[in-house]
C-alpha cells in the first residue's frame, strides 16, 4: 500500500477476465496444433489467480452470467464476504478446468505418452477429468441416491448428453444408462440398425436395408424382455418403424431424427421419452469407476481393421460378426 501511495496508483477493486476460447478452438474439426497453442491464455489465468487469492479486497468475475448481480451489488451495499469468497472459488475452479482442458488436449496428441526414460505405458501418469452439470435428475439408480447428468467442461454437448428430448416424461438415471447402451451399439454400424436394450442388457439387434424391418427383427430377438426397454435407431425413424413399435411399451426411443408421421404416431404415447441425438465427439479415453478407483483404457474406436488380424478359427469372422460379438 505504501508503494501505491508513493506512486499515486489507486487500488484494484475488481478483476473481470474472459480467457481465450481454448476448448471451443480445439473442438473445431481440423484444428492445428499452432491454432491450439495460440489459444492457450497465459496472462488471463495469472490475473485471475492473483485476484482470487486476494478476494477479501478484490472481487473477481469469470462468468458473464455473474455480471448483472455483481454490478447490482456494487451499486448498492457492496459484495459480502461470502459473495467474494464464492466468486474466488469459481475463479480458481475456472482456471483449473482450463488447465485440465489444455492438459487433456496435449495428452491426447500422438507421442504424448509418458516421456520418462524407460516409460512404456501409452496412457498418461495422471488423468484430469472436469465436468459441467447439464441437468439434475430426480434421483440416481435408486430413490435414495442423488443423480445428475454431466458433460466435459466447456465442450459442446454431443451424443446422448446433447440429445434433444422431443416428448415424454423426465429422463431418469436408468433411462440414460440404457439409452447410452443402445445408442453406442447402433452407432457402431454403417448399415440401418436397431438395438433393443433392457437394464443394460441386449434383447435384440438387427441390420437390414429398411429401418422398419431392422426394428421388427431386433424386437423378435426377445419379445418378452423388450417390454419396458429402450430402442436405439441409427437412422431417421419413419412411419413404418413407428407403427411397428405401437403395440409394445417402451421407456425410451433414441434416434438421429424422426419424420413427421413417425413423431405423430409416437407422441400418442404420453409417457414415451423420444430423444433425438447426434454423434458423440470422439473421446481419447474410456473411464469407468470401480470401488476406490477408476479403470482407464484407450477408447474402442476400432481403428484397426479386424480383417488384418490373425484368425485362429477355421473360418474368418466378417466385419458384421465382429460387431455382433462386441454387442
Amino acid at each position: 500500500m505504501d508503494e501505491l501511495a508513493a506512486h499515486g496508483i489507486g487500488a484494484i477493486d475488481l478483476v473481470a477476465v474472459n480467457l481465450y476460447p481454448f476448448v471451443a478452438t480445439v473442438s473445431r474439426p481440423g484444428v492445428t496444433l499452432a491454432d491450439a497453442l495460440e489459444n492457450i491464455d497465459i496472462g488471463g489465468p495469472t490475473m485471475l489467480r492473483a485476484a482470487a487469492k486476494n478476494f477479501p479486497s478484490v472481487a473477481v468475475v469469470v462468468d458473464p452470467a455473474d455480471y448483472d448481480w455483481v454490478a447490482d451489488k456494487l451499486a448498492g451495499d457492496g459484495l459480502t464476504p461470502d459473495d467474494r469468497r464464492g466468486l474466488a472459488a469459481k475463479a480458481f475452479r475456472h482456471v483449473s478446468e482450463y488447465d485440465a482442458a489444455v492438459t487433456a488436449y496435449l495428452d491426447a496428441r500422438p507421442g504424448a505418452e509418458d516421456a520418462r526414460p524407460g516409460a512404456e505405458d501409452a496412457l498418461p501418469a495422471r488423468v484430469s477429468i472436469t465436468l459441467d452439470k447439464v441437468v439434475g435428475l430426480r434421483y440416481g439408480e435408486n430413490p435414495h441416491q442423488a443423480g445428475a447428468l454431466y458433460a466435459p467442461a466447456g465442450a459442446p454437448l454431443t451424443g446422448l448428453a446433447g440429445a434433444a428430448q422431443l416428448h415424454g416424461r423426465e429422463l431418469s438415471y436408468n433411462n440414460l444408462m440404457d439409452a447410452d447402451a443402445a445408442w453406442r451399439t447402433v452407432s457402431d454400424f454403417a448399415e440401418p440398425t436397431v438395438a433393443v436394450v433392457k437394464h443394460n442388457n441386449p434383447c435384440g439387434l438387427a441390420s437390414r436395408d429398411h429401418i422398419a424391418e431392422a426394428y421388427r427383427l431386433a424386437y423378435e430377438g426377445d419379445t418378452v424382455s423388450a417390454f419396458g426397454g429402450i430402442v436405439g435407431f441409427n437412422r431417421v425413424v419413419d412411419a413404418g418403424a413407428a407403427r411397428a413399435m405401437e403395440p409394445v411399451f417402451y421407456e425410451v426411443v433414441i434416434a438421429p431424427g424422426y419424420d413427421d408421421d413417425a413423431l405423430e404416431i409416437l407422441r400418442a404415447k404420453p409417457n414415451l421419452r423420444i430423444l433425438s441425438a447426434g454423434a458423440a465427439a470422439g473421446a481419447a479415453l474410456d473411464v469407468r469407476p470401480i470401488a476406490g478407483g477408476m479403470l482407464v483404457q484407450a477408447a474402442d474406436d476400432m481403428a484397426e481393421n479386424p480383417a488384418d488380424w490373425r484368425t485362429v478359427t477355421r473360418r474368418e469372422p466378417s466385419a458384421a460378426e465382429w460387431q455382433d460379438l462386441a454387442f
